[in-house]
């Protein structure tokens, strides 16, 4: 589906209500909150001679009213800061899992998944490659965007992260190939000193990945926790999860590649998201999951029919072993 952006009206009086409107008309097309029009360089204060406040205010406008769209009908927005418990153990498939939104400067590109691992006290931020490089699409981001909650007793309360993906002509991001050529997921490591204070934020770690490949069968239920199309509960910013199940031999590489197959109804936008098999941990001692993989991307047939045939509603994961390379202390 092809994403429409709206420009922004003449000042005005009424200019913050219809910036509203188009940002709620916006998400009832399923355009992404990153299609924000003010967030286009030519929108900018540098193109426009408006002063930060100005841009701020239509640039929230347009926001509020995407946001207002997604809420449930009839269930307005408002903090559960009173009502949240203090939360025990945090699940790493709610709490380990961010949105990636990928900007070229100002303006937002596309909006994708990830999640964060922990090795030896660095952190790292794990997603797809394609999401920060992809040539064959020409799509070249310079920085990327991700979410912390800041307040176990309010999930409404967010900061976001922004983590340049080129310093001095270098990428900041590690990538890995192997025999089969290169392997789709790419790892950041985050600066433990730009994140908040007391964020909420529960990592994957090297006792989460599996341990041997005959613990899984063909056919074991899965779970996948994202932004499928930039969908999320957007007032506690939190991931939904889909339901999938190994659909191929767990531990053989797919035609010759680092990866197997999933069964699962997947969208744009889960790129990057962990692939999980449920555990009997109860998270304090012994992990609730185990992190077999990283979802890619659908598997299609170039000789599928599109008018005769269905999508085969099979996807590609990347074997998730491919972390102890890719956070090695040496790179």
């Amino acid at each position: 589906m092809s994403t429409r952006r709206t420009n922004p009206p003449a000042a005005g009086p009424g200019e913050h209500a219809e910036l509203h409107r188009q940002g709620a008309k916006a998400a009832a097309r399923g355009d992404a909150r990153a299609t924000n029009p003010m967030l286009d360089v030519v929108n900018q204060p540098d193109a426009t001679g408006e002063s930060n406040t100005v841009w701020t205010g239509r640039r929230d406008a347009w926001d509020r009213g995407h946001t207002t769209q997604l809420a449930p009908a009839g269930e307005p927005l408002r903090s559960v800061k009173t009502a949240a418990p203090p939360m025990g153990p945090r699940d790493e498939a709610l709490f380990g899992v961010t949105r990636v939104l990928t900007f070229a400067g100002a303006r937002g590109l596309t909006e994708a998944s990830g999640f964060f691992f922990e090795r030896d006290a660095r952190l790292y931020l794990v997603t797809s490659r394609h999401v920060l490089f992809d040539a064959q699409s020409g799509h070249a981001p310079d920085r990327i965007e991700i979410e912390m909650h800041t307040d176990e007793r309010d999930l409404t309360q967010m900061a976001r992260l922004s983590i340049l993906l080129h310093r001095d002509g270098v990428t900041t991001w590690h990538q890995a190939s192997d025999s089969g050529g290169e392997i789709d997921v790419a790892t950041i490591q985050i600066d433990r000193n730009a994140v908040p204070t007391g964020c909420v934020l529960q990592p994957f770690r090297p006792q989460h990945l599996v341990v041997g490949f005959d613990q899984f069968d063909v056919g074991d239920r899965l779970a996948i926790p994202g932004f499928p199309l930039g969908f999320f509960d957007t007032v506690h910013h939190l991931p939904v999860v889909r339901q999938a199940s190994i659909a191929s031999f767990y531990g053989i590489r797919f035609q010759g590649q680092g990866l197997f197959l999933t069964d699962a109804r997947m969208h744009r936008g889960g790129s990057g998201s962990p692939v999980l098999a449920r555990l009997e941990g109860d998270g304090a001692v012994h992990p609730r999951w185990s992190l077999l993989g990283v979802h890619s991307s659908r598997m299609d047939m170039a000789t599928r029919d599109v008018v005769l045939d269905e999508s085969l509603g099979l996807n590609c994961a990347w074997y998730a072993d491919v972390l102890m390379t890719l956070t090695a202390d040496d790179l």
